[in-house]
């Protein structure tokens, strides 16, 4: 079965590069794009763990994959 995907976009801040989820407020960074993402898709599944975050089911896929948008 394929992931859903949830899009993000990724960009430089100085010798940062930042991850942020469109749709929902979470970021992340890294020192390099596989980085941010990895770290984006960590703070993703740290907020699905949460049963006190209030997030409606229709933004959030099943089993998703954080992809980027640009970079």
């Amino acid at each position: 079965m394929a992931k859903d995907k949830v899009k993000a976009i990724v960009w430089q801040e100085g010798k940062f590069f930042v991850a942020k989820t469109l749709g929902l407020e979470l970021a992340s960074q890294g020192l390099t794009r596989s980085e941010a993402l990895k770290n984006l898709r960590e703070a993703f599944d740290l907020l699905l763990e949460d049963d006190g975050v209030k997030i409606p089911s229709t933004q959030i896929p099943q089993n998703p994959e954080v992809t980027s948008l640009y970079a």
